[in-house]
């Protein structure tokens, strides 16, 4: 079983899974997104003397909730099952030696810990991708009206011409930050 969890699935498995999750969501009444949960978390702990937090958030965010938390203890079970976090990252060599160019240049872990790591955060490069990046994803999630994966997968489900465009804009602000921003930052 730690095998078939250990390894990446091929496309024709995995993308299936992920395209039925949006029928079954539509089915079932719910979104697939994270974004709005702390919105979820803050009307559930917060007095309701705040309007935006005033509704109903157990009908409206259980399943985002729920999802969130599937999450965080995947993530925990990745971290326990799957191989440890010295193992190298398995990315193309073309992506590495680009990598190598800006000056990222161990890949052991799940990331490269140049970066993410605290020693990283301390430093310009860290502390602007991880903190200033942060604020800006999601910022960004909040003022799109969902974060990418609610809007690719949901939204465009839906043919929401909102989600398109807020998809066209996730992804030519991420070329633009890898092409401009990232080789001036590393």
């Amino acid at each position: 079983m730690g095998e078939l969890i250990a390894e990446p699935w091929p496309w024709y498995v995995a993308g299936p899974l992920i395209g039925l999750i949006v029928p079954l969501l539509l089915w079932a009444g719910g979104e697939f997104g994270v974004s709005e949960n702390l919105r979820h978390i803050c009307a559930a702990a917060l007095p309701t003397q705040i309007d935006f937090f005033r509704y109903d958030w157990k009908s409206k965010g259980l399943w985002n909730l729920t999802f969130a938390l599937g999450i965080v203890l995947g993530a925990a079970a990745a971290s326990i099952l799957l191989p440890p976090p010295d193992a190298v990252i398995a990315i193309s060599d073309a992506t590495a030696a680009d990598l190598k160019i800006i000056g990222v240049e161990t890949f052991e872990g799940l990331a490269p810990a140049q970066v993410f790591s605290w020693k990283g955060l301390v430093t310009l490069p860290g502390f602007v991708m991880i903190v200033v990046g942060g604020f800006f994803v999601g910022f960004g999630a909040r003022y799109a009206g969902g974060c990418t994966s609610g809007h690719a997968i949901s939204g465009l489900a839906n043919l929401q011409l909102p989600s398109l465009l807020a998809v066209v804009g996730f992804f030519a602000g991420g070329l633009l930050v890898t092409w401009f921003i990232l080789p001036l930052l590393l």
